[in-house]
């Protein structure tokens, strides 16, 4: 498996989150076959990749309302 080094990219807070913080994510942009995934309470924590296409298939289902607790 081939790291990534993500010292130096921009983070981006979902946009669900409010200014409490909150339980939430923060994705960076920038990657053509992955997504960068991580915990916005743990900054220094570890972070997640996720396949583009997986990640775009989850965040539609997100959107649509087809995942609930």
């Amino acid at each position: 498996m081939r790291s990534i080094d993500l010292t130096t990219v921009t983070w981006r807070k979902s946009s669900y989150s409010n200014q409490d913080g909150g339980a939430c994510v923060e994705v960076a942009d920038g990657f053509q076959a992955v997504v960068p995934v991580r915990d916005s309470k743990d900054l220094s924590g570890p972070a997640l990749t996720f396949a583009a296409d997986g990640w775009s298939s989850f965040v539609s289902a997100v959107r649509n309302g087809e995942l609930s607790a």
